[in-house]
């Protein structure tokens, strides 16, 4: 039976893998960790909680040999909004916090599975289907830490045989947990204005189309790749993965057929606009296809309708 150590447990996707987790492995046999001393909650409650800051290598392997941990999920990270505003914490947290888990990992010989993203592109990146291997010249500090991470995570595997594996996420959208800062958080907020308020005013502009993917689909893209037999991985850190591509006006339109008054405006905030329009409009995702059958069940029209359904029963 797998020992799983999740960092980052309380966040946007830490709280909803910990739980697919140990429904899958066991509570005791999922170790959720974040650095949030007084939380509370299901993910707290369910199973072992361990207060981790990941820039301390010392606690981070106190807790993997705790646990005899042989599989780490590191989501610790700053996300792309945030970071802008903190360039310096970003790097430390981002590399210096994944580079100790890759150290320890190493020590430990315990797998790693650490998520890259979209933001790993830039604007001299091919904008629409834009390929597994491409130019990668990010403009944020966040996408500078992606690709660092993932070339680190490949140089741990090619150096010490690591079992390194990673996905590059799109912008999650999720009716459990509020995203934490990110560029395509407006795709989650418009949801929440459009049932309490019926308006929503969008940050993002008109005609910026970015690759989105429904949390369940997120969810079961982290569990199949660790699950994935290694001999048919030939790329590692990070996989494109792909479900849907929109720009607001798309999204608002499919909120529409099931809340007829609902009224999309736009309040652009300038340096988040800058971030989406360095990103790609869509990813090809065929290699995650072709490697470890990655295969999303959620498209637009799904996905709002199980948003919004869930969503009307959580804000009643």
């Amino acid at each position: 039976m797998k020992k799983i150590l999740v960092t980052g447990a309380l966040g946007q996707i830490g709280s909803e893998l910990v739980m697919k987790l140990r429904e899958s492995y066991g509570n005791d046999n999922v170790v959720a960790s974040d650095i949030n001393d007084k939380a509370t909650g299901e993910v707290v409650e369910s199973g072992p909680y361990e207060i981790i800051d990941v820039t301390d290598e010392s606690r981070l392997a106190e807790v993997v040999e705790k646990y005899n941990i042989d599989t780490i999920y590191h989501l610790a990270a700053l996300l792309s909004a945030t970071g802008e505003k903190n360039p310096a914490l970003a790097w430390n947290i981002n590399m210096g916090g994944l580079f100790n888990v890759l150290e320890v990992a190493r020590k430990n010989n315990c797998a790693v599975c650490t998520p890259s993203s979209i933001a790993a592109f830039g604007p001299s990146t091919p904008k629409d289907n834009t390929p597994q291997d491409t130019l990668m010249r990010p403009t944020t500090i966040y996408g500078v830490t992606k690709v660092a991470g993932e070339l680190l995570c490949d140089y741990y595997h090619e150096k010490y045989n690591l079992d390194t594996r990673g996905v590059r996420f799109p912008g999650l959208i999720s009716h459990k947990s509020l995203p934490g800062g990110g560029t395509t958080d407006y795709a989650v907020h418009i949801f929440y204005e459009a049932i309490k308020n019926k308006k929503y005013a969008s940050f993002i502009d008109k005609g910026t189309y970015m690759d989105m993917m429904y949390m369940p689909d997120a969810i079961t893209a982290l569990v199949k790749i660790m699950e994935a037999d290694p001999s048919k991985l030939v790329h590692r850190n990070a996989f494109n993965i792909a479900s849907m591509s929109f720009d607001p006006e798309m999204l608002a339109a499919e909120i529409k057929k099931h809340i007829p008054e609902f009224e999309l405006e736009y309040d652009v905030d300038a340096d988040i606009q800058k971030i989406a329009d360095s990103w790609p409009n869509s990813l090809d995702d065929k290699e995650a296809r072709e490697e470890w059958g990655w295969d999303p069940q959620y498209d637009l029209a799904a996905m709002t309708k199980d948003m919004l359904e869930n969503l009307s029963k959580k804000l009643k």
